[in-house]
């Protein structure tokens, strides 16, 4: 029955819409004719100009898309010397995560066929010691799957070398990212200047913008720039009086991105959530054109007691489910609801990964210096003033909504009503949102800042921004319009040769300089185990070493650095306590029971001077293991045992019975796990 109801309402639409579409056809020629014959031009010289205007934006958005990518690509080459490495020493600047999804990547192009590289990775048992996971879902792998794809049929294995196919096709996404904020900005500002202004920004703060520079394989590098087409999808398709092809056009690039974005990253359902609710609310104050929604039956006080029960609904549906979670706990959401808990101090906890999750400084407030950056390069002052024009002009047109008064078919720049255009609303609304969780984890700012660049450029450039100002503050003395034109040119204008002046020459700076990345104590720990561990060893340590060591040579470690599993966060919380005051023979029961063969000591940790007290990793795991003593408000840290990085390295009883040193360095100290203990002092 609800299909049957829904196929009429389908039918109902398409036929008003029709009906629409006909009466709009027939009347818009007479009425463009009649305006093109007042200003004195000829439709051929409106076609001509309309041609021109769309052609030369597209080019400096693609233009300005290829040269940040080309201009990511110097700056790594610079900053990595990649050119002139070998690849061991290329392999290193992955660090982390990053290191994990392209050693994936490797082991993709050495399969001997593509299914059976894929068979291998779903049914992966040669990574983490005795633990068989699907790295292909869980750690979304459909990027490196892409990529790999894409060198073999491309029959680029003799062209190019496959790590600099990889990173060039992020550097290319990167390039896309750009040109659809380019995009967005235009079509939000009808002017081309908008998006050179958004390009620009960007760039500038780069450092708040993207993590690009020391992040390249990480899954937003491959995902955003799928949203931000996405977004300037919606952002036309939301526009009013768009032709049918158009919007057409506009729905399927938004579904077709959509689905993309959600399989490049497993992140990407909290991003959508958040542009679901930006939707519902521009929906709930009936600021859309009603083809486009479906919320639209009713009056509109009929349609706010519609959202008060939705309101109510999912209110009673989020409490129930979280009074069954807190009786019933499900192992994959425990640990993010115990960490929110934590985050928003409804409670308190001594473990070790929590707090190391709350000590990251992603997941920290954003610092003062954050705030610097952006003010210093004049986008804060901007966006602050674009959004508090945008936002009060909204809030005008709900209550006039609330008061009954219809929205305009057509807003013209006179009336200074920027509130009443869909787009615009939305835009304001995901903003406000994204800022506040930015607000709160600093994390997210490179989510928000991207948007800031774009909205803050759309508003500048826009006339119908600054009409909507004038028309608040009532101006006789100057015409509005005109006004409003010239500062629409005249601002942008000024900021751009601001920035160009001041940041420019910094820009070439980093491009001209040589910057040198060389790890020589890492090189020399990797050479060491490709040339002397047995190919069956097992390798433990830090969580972000073994991702390196699995890049690098291939062996099988006991810890990865992911975090969406609990299984392998209490490994490496587990692991990790090789650098709390434990007993020898704690440690190596510790070890044993993952079947490692190695440990790996690394003295950063060890004797890790944290600029934060109490989130150094031997600070968290003293308070987890109830070695730290509180008197009169300090913190002692004790127990029986010394710091085991410390007391294995004295090479005496009974530290020497259970482990024996194989290799130093300056950062690394490696010890062979005994296998036959001896307890002979």
């Amino acid at each position: 029955m609800k299909i049957i109801c829904c196929l009429r309402w389908a039918a109902d639409l398409r036929q008003r819409k029709k009906q629409n579409d006909t009466e709009s056809d027939k009347m818009a020629p007479d009425k463009r004719n009649k305006e093109n014959s007042k200003l004195g031009r000829s439709p051929k010289y409106v076609l001509i100009q309309r041609f021109a205007k769309l052609f030369f934006g597209c080019l400096a958005a693609v233009t300005s898309g290829m040269m940040y990518a080309v201009y990511l690509s110097t700056y790594h080459e610079r900053k990595f010397w990649f050119s002139s490495r070998q690849e061991l020493e290329r392999e290193i600047t992955f660090q982390g995560d990053s290191a994990i999804y392209y050693s994936f990547y490797k082991e993709l192009l050495k399969a001997p066929s593509f299914e059976r590289g894929v068979y291998e990775l779903t049914h992966n048992n040669k990574t983490v010691s005795l633990k068989t996971i699907n790295a292909v879902q869980q750690m979304t792998l459909y990027p490196e799957l892409i990529a790999s794809v894409l060198y073999q049929a491309s029959g680029s294995e003799e062209v190019i070398e496959p790590v600099y196919f990889y990173i060039g096709i992020v550097f290319g996404l990167q390039g896309i990212y750009v040109t659809a904020l380019f995009v967005t900005s235009w079509v939000m500002s009808g002017t081309w200047l908008a998006g050179m202004l958004t390009v620009a920004w960007f760039i500038i703060n780069r450092t708040d913008t993207t993590r690009i520079d020391y992040s390249i394989p990480s899954r937003e590098n491959w995902a955003l720039p799928y949203f931000a087409c996405q977004v300037a999808a919606l952002t036309g398709y939301l526009k009013k009086n768009l032709n049918c092809s158009a919007e057409k056009f506009c729905y399927l690039l938004v579904s077709a991105s959509t689905y993309t974005f959600m399989m490049m990253w497993e992140y990407s359902h909290y991003l959508l959530f958040i542009q679901a609710v930006s939707l519902f609310l521009l929906d709930s104050f009936a600021l859309a054109q009603s083809e486009k929604m479906n919320m639209k039956k009713g009056t509109f006080v009929s349609r706010l007691l519609k959202i008060m029960y939705i309101y109510l609904v999912l209110t009673i549906t989020v409490m129930l489910n979280f009074l069954l979670k807190m009786f019933v706990p499900h192992k994959e959401n425990e640990h993010l609801l115990k960490f929110l808990e934590v985050k928003l101090g409804l409670n308190t906890t001594k473990n070790f990964t929590m707090n190391w999750l709350l000590c990251q400084e992603s997941l920290q407030a954003p610092s003062q210096d954050f705030f610097l950056r952006l003010t210093q390069s004049s986008l804060l002052p901007f966006y602050i003033l674009v959004l508090i024009i945008c936002l009060f002009s909204v809030t005008q047109v709900i209550f006039r909504r609330i008061c009954g008064e219809p929205l305009k078919e057509t807003v013209k720049l006179e009336d200074g009503r920027i509130g009443e255009r869909p787009e615009i609303v939305y835009h304001v609304i995901h903003t406000i949102l994204l800022g506040s969780l930015a607000m709160c984890l600093e994390g997210m700012k490179y989510l928000w800042t991207p948007y800031v660049c774009m909205l803050a450029a759309f508003g500048v450039c826009s006339p119908e921004l600054w009409m909507t100002l004038f028309k608040w503050l009532r101006l006789k003395a100057v015409h509005p319009i005109l006004l409003a034109l010239i500062l629409s040119m005249a601002v942008p204008t000024i900021i751009g040769f601001s920035l160009w002046k001041e940041f420019f020459p910094r820009i070439m700076t980093e491009l001209s300089e040589l910057q040198e990345f060389y790890d020589p104590d890492t090189v020399e720990l990797m050479t060491w185990i490709k040339r002397q561990a047995p190919v069956a060893a097992v390798f433990a340590g830090s969580p972000q070493l073994m991702g390196v060591i699995k890049l690098c040579t291939g062996w099988m470690v006991s810890s990865l650095p992911l975090y969406n599993d609990d299984d392998l966060l209490k490994r490496n919380e587990n692991i990790y306590q090789i650098y709390s005051k434990r007993s020898a023979e704690d440690i190596y029961k510790i070890l044993t029971s993952y079947k490692a063969n190695f440990l790996i000591i690394e003295d950063s940790i060890c004797n890790e001077m944290g600029p934060v007290r109490g989130c150094r990793v031997k600070d968290l795991l003293d308070i987890a293991n109830g070695h730290v003593v509180c008197e009169e408000g300090d913190s002692y840290a004790y127990s029986k045992y010394g710091r085991f990085c410390h007391e294995i390295k004295m090479n005496y009883s009974p530290y020497v019975n259970y482990f024996t040193r194989v290799y130093w360095n300056r950062s690394y100290f490696v010890y062979r796990i005994n296998t036959v203990i001896s307890f002979q002092s």
